[in-house]
């Protein structure tokens, strides 16, 4: 990229600033207001010219609200403040939303009712009041409203229902497909007589184990019959004809499409390629691919980084030149019009319109309709470097971003002299089984731009890399995602690139268990972040929502079978081990990792005399979502690590430490 320096392009004037005080455009006020989610797309309005999306506002508290973009290319807003369109099934949710011509549907936040929202109307519920009832994965298919219900209780129960469009909230859905504790991608076939979906029951997960299921609409809840999967994880059923199901599968290891004709049984590999279509369900409505009416498919393919495919009918594949690069889905499809989102090289959140018609072959050809380049200057943003080191349990992938500013000049390495070697930081992404791409989100730009390099780790267990490298974890979750990061680390300090004396890991959730593993059980890192992370793994299992309470069974082990496992495992039954500084970072209203972790860790740094400092966020739950937070967060970060790295970031307002 013009204008950025690299680590091998300057030799550094005696006058330069320290590594991390370095002068940056980039304020925490700026990247926490840069960064909206997008919350899916489709084509909306009665002839479907019209482009809608969900997007987060991080100056309204992180609401939902759902935008429209009409034909002529005016923006408008089409869910209004107070209004929120966000789904708490299985705590993570996901397709709050859905469109019916000009009709908005969507969960409200605040009791998880589905509302309908009618041009100039107000919105009228569609569901009847239930503190213990939520609804997620809305889709309109066929005419017909359907969602995942999810009844808390003991246990907890999950349905596909049609909901009725008639206005009376008082008339309830009709289960359509039952059976599983857990359910999702609900389809109808294209004459409305079947359905298929994914099911899986405690104790996998779906990216363990899950099917997928077919029954007759005639017959109301039906628990249909599993037509795919058991032993692999298959995901997205869509119908081809009334008789033929696409989906994607991972029985080869990869999560590859496969087409399924229900006459005969027969199934066939469409495209197969050493990438994945497909990843963890952990919130609904999410799309990899997406046929089109002439017999090809859009679909996102994953190696590391993520791309768009066009698959002929034949099985070519070609790329389009769409920008996104992680966290990509096939939103929707009109013809042959496709909604592309994602995240760019810079970080950006952003949705594409892609007309495959047109000979699309150069970026040009992508419409953007939401999400930008970052409002600074494109120099300051590094450029991902693909790393892979072996481990001690094989081969290790990541991302390296170095220290970026086009204003700074970088000193070349010298492995003899220490100052040419930059801090870092380590990124540990959550899940475990989750992905980063080669993403410079602002929160790395934040860092390199002021001398912190970044260095964002898939470690084993993380998808894109197929089924054997997620299932490396099974079982040892603390050790090998532990071992991984340790040989990344090694591996860069051995290049000179990295001063191993200056190195810290932040993470959350089961990245936050990944850094307070760390720093217990290694000594490599000078200091930790850890944002509402697992600290005691029973207590987890005890305390965790009903989506996860059984996945340690298969990270860790089945209680009460594995409990000294546990026990052996988790940071907080040795609090001595607690040596190095950490920040930790909690939001009041988490129900995944309630704050009574983070408070025991904070207690047990107290009683060990250990410096830290404990960060309470009101009204935030499982990430965070308000400006006001992650600004918050950003310069309490960027000053923790100046406490422990020996710098002073200018214009950052100090931390105390307890």
């Amino acid at each position: 990229m013009e204008g950025v320096t690299t680590p091998s392009e300057h030799t550094a004037p005696a006058s330069a600033p320290a590594w991390g005080a370095w002068p940056s455009p980039l304020d925490a006020r700026s990247v926490a207001r840069s960064s909206p989610r997008l919350e899916g797309a489709c084509f909306a309005g009665p002839a479907r010219d019209e482009i809608w999306w969900g997007e987060s506002l991080p100056d309204e508290g992180g609401r939902i609200a759902v935008r429209a973009r009409s034909a002529d290319g005016d923006v408008r807003t089409l869910l209004p403040t107070p209004w929120n369109a966000r789904s708490r099934v299985h705590e993570y949710g996901g397709g709050a939303w859905a469109a019916h011509e000009d009709l908005l549907v969507f969960v409200e936040k605040t009791d998880q009712r589905v509302y309908a929202l009618a041009p100039g109307s107000a919105p009228t519920a569609l569901t009847a009041e239930d503190p213990d009832v939520r609804f997620g994965g809305l889709s309109v298919q066929r005419g017909r409203l359907l969602a995942v219900r999810e009844t808390l209780g003991a246990p907890v129960r999950r349905d596909i229902v049609e909901i009725p469009w008639n206005g009376d909230a008082g008339t309830p859905p009709t289960v359509l497909a039952t059976g599983s504790d857990f359910v999702a991608h609900p389809a109808l076939s294209p004459d409305g007589g079947r359905i298929a979906w994914i099911a899986w029951n405690h104790p996998d997960m779906p990216w363990d184990r899950a099917e997928v299921r077919v029954a007759e609409i005639r017959i109301p809840g039906n628990e249909g019959r599993a037509i795919a999967g058991g032993g692999s994880s298959p995901v997205q059923p869509v119908w081809l004809d009334d008789d033929t199901l696409l989906y994607s599968d991972d029985p080869d290891g990869r999560w590859n499409l496969w087409r399924h004709d229900l006459r005969t049984g027969t199934r066939t590999s469409v495209a197969p390629a050493d990438a994945d279509t497909g990843g963890p369900l952990w919130v609904l409505g999410t799309r990899w691919f997406r046929p089109l009416d002439d017999g090809w498919i859009v679909a996102v393919r994953t190696r590391g980084s993520d791309e768009i495919v066009l698959l002929s009918p034949d099985g070519g594949a070609r790329r389009l030149p769409v920008d996104v690069i992680a966290t990509a889905a096939i939103e929707d499809a009109a013809g042959a019009r496709v909604l592309v989102s994602g995240t760019t090289a810079h970080g950006m959140p952003a949705l594409r319109l892609v007309d495959v018609d047109v000979d699309v072959d150069k970026p040009e050809d992508v419409v953007r309709i939401a999400g930008d380049v970052p409002p600074w200057p494109a120099a300051f943003t590094p450029t991902a470097r693909e790393v892979t080191v072996n481990g001690p349990h094989g081969p290790v992938h990541a991302f390296d971003f170095p220290p970026t500013n086009p204003d700074v000049p970088v000193p070349a390495r010298d492995r003899a002299d220490a100052s040419t070697a930059s801090p870092y930081v380590v990124f540990v992404h959550g899940g475990p089984t989750a992905h980063v791409g080669g993403a410079a989100s602002g929160k790395i730009a934040y860092l390199t731009s002021r001398g912190i390099g970044v260095l964002d780790v898939n470690y084993g267990g993380s998808t894109g890399y197929g089924r054997p490298y997620r299932e490396r974890l099974r079982g040892a979750w603390g050790i090998v995602d532990v071992d991984d990061i340790v040989a990344v680390v090694s591996a860069l300090a051995a290049e000179g690139r990295l001063d191993p004396d200056r190195v810290a890991i932040a993470g959350g959730s089961a990245g936050g268990w990944t850094v307070l593993r760390a720093v217990t059980a290694t000594d490599v890192f000078a200091a930790g972040i850890s944002r509402y992370g697992v600290a005691d793994l029973r207590l987890l299992a005890a305390e965790t929502e009903d989506f996860e309470s059984r996945y340690l069974d298969g990270l860790v082990g089945p209680l009460p079978e594995a409990e000294a496992r546990y026990v052996e495992l988790s940071p907080l039954t040795r609090p001595e081990d607690f040596r190095t500084p950490l920040l930790i970072e909690q939001g009041s209203e988490d129900a995944v990792v309630p704050p009574s972790q983070s408070e025991a860790v904070r207690d047990a740094l107290t009683a060990a005399g250990v410096p830290h400092a404990y960060l309470l966020f009101d009204g935030e739950g499982h990430g965070f979502r308000r400006a006001e937070t992650i600004e918050r967060a950003l310069e309490a970060e960027l000053a923790f690590l100046g406490l422990v790295f020996g710098f002073t970031p200018p214009g950052i307002p100090p931390l105390t430490l307890d």
